[in-house]
């Protein structure tokens, strides 16, 4: 007995569209990872520095806001009254409860457009607030 008559020699390819496709979702997830990345550096902010900052895993939803060194506050790219911020929140925190907060304040901005902003999330019953710092030394 000869099997070796019996089998076909198929000539194995490499499959191209497979390939596409995966190269498609990929360019997709940058380019979307890249907006929101965007989105919360956007600003030119210089966040204080801390020897005890650590980095801490991102929660989905949570909202970062920015406070420049002149005082001004925005949220995605987008410059809000304090007004308009707590408006904003209120209406976040009554959809989701514990929603998570990101300050990320300017390390020159003064102490009282931290403190508004800190005041706005209270009355709106947001507890969950964390700082934005960068590890090392104050120069």
């Amino acid at each position: 007995m000869n099997f070796l008559k019996n089998i076909r020699q198929e000539r194995i390819g490499f499959q191209l569209a497979p390939m596409v496709d995966i190269v498609f979702l990929l360019l997709i997830f940058f380019m979307v990872t890249y907006v929101y990345y965007d989105m919360e550096l956007a600003l030119d902010i210089t966040v204080p520095r801390a020897i005890s900052s650590g980095s801490q895993k991102r929660l989905p939803g949570e909202i970062i806001i920015n406070i420049s060194r002149e005082g001004h506050i925005s949220v995605n790219q987008k410059v809000l009254t304090p007004d308009e911020l707590e408006q904003m929140i209120m209406k976040i925190s009554r959809l989701y409860e514990g929603q998570p907060v990101i300050i990320r304040g300017d390390g020159h901005a003064y102490h009282k457009d931290i403190i508004r902003v800190l005041d706005i999330c209270a009355k709106s019953g947001i507890w969950n607030i964390s700082f934005a710092t960068v590890r090392g030394h104050e120069k």
